[in-house]
């Protein structure tokens, strides 16, 4: 079922493109780092083709405090689709006796061991947990999503561009970086508010690591000046250097 919530890394499970391991992760509510995507993540993975998976997700949510839900289900932003879910399940539970759930809400892996917060050395982070740096993914420094933005893990550096604390001055740093993936410059190309900002849209247009077929949109946006420097930029793709060409030569007829 479709959540209805719609986020970088929501998106990336709808899109199946989540490994089994992180599936489980999120099943057993040990992923998301914030309410909304957890419990999006749980209703999403509740009707999985796996059967493990799904099994997984059910019982995390059966777990979760009639009251916290509640509270969550109140909340004006939380979309129909979701109320739908919850009230479906409270109906069946009702029909078949279950009692209601007093458990304690998965709150994700315990940090007992774990200081608060890490610092940005790339050989620290990458020996830490998959939960862990998801955690600072949302909600660390700035150093911090500066080095997981490249993480080889797709949903880390997918969860940094959900950060609550993540700045258009960051994400204007992500687009000129060389050793961040495709993907991550696809979810930045297709964010209407980002692509707002002319310095994102340049950026993305000059990565040559950004698909060409949006870089080729992003280059239709671009002042005269910046489409000539494209002519001339040897670290963009041949086919967009002779657009810009093109594009140059169509303007002065």
């Amino acid at each position: 079922m479709d959540p209805g919530y719609s986020s970088p890394l929501i998106d990336l499970f709808k899109r199946g493109e989540a490994a089994r391991d992180a599936c489980l992760l999120a099943a057993r509510g040990l992923l998301a780092p914030s309410a909304h995507e957890q419990i999006a993540l749980l209703v999403l993975l509740s009707d999985s083709a796996d059967p493990e998976i799904a099994a997984e997700a059910n019982r995390t949510l059966s777990k979760l405090p009639a009251d916290a839900l509640s509270a969550f289900l109140a909340r004006k932003n939380v979309p129909a689709s979701i109320r739908e879910f919850f009230a479906k399940r409270a109906a069946e539970r009702a029909q078949a006796g279950t009692p209601s759930p007093d458990d304690p809400p998965a709150q994700g892996e315990a940090d007992d061991d774990e200081p608060e917060t890490e610092d940005a050395d790339p050989r620290v982070l990458a020996n830490l947990s998959i939960g862990r740096r998801l955690k600072l993914a949302m909600k660390g420094t700035r150093e911090q999503r500066a080095q997981l933005i490249r993480d080889a893990n797709k949903i880390i550096a997918t969860a940094v561009l959900s950060s609550p604390k993540l700045t258009e001055a960051e994400v204007e740093a992500f687009c000129k970086m060389g050793n961040v993936s495709e993907d991550v410059l696809r979810i930045i190309a297709t964010n209407r508010t980002w692509t707002k900002n002319y310095a994102i849209v340049l950026g993305l247009t000059r990565n040559p690591k950004t698909p060409p077929a949006l870089s080729m949109q992003m280059m239709n946006r671009l002042t005269e000046k910046d489409v000539k420097m494209l002519t001339v930029d040897r670290n963009v793709p041949e086919a967009l250097r002779l657009a810009a060409r093109r594009m140059i030569v169509k303007s002065k007829k």
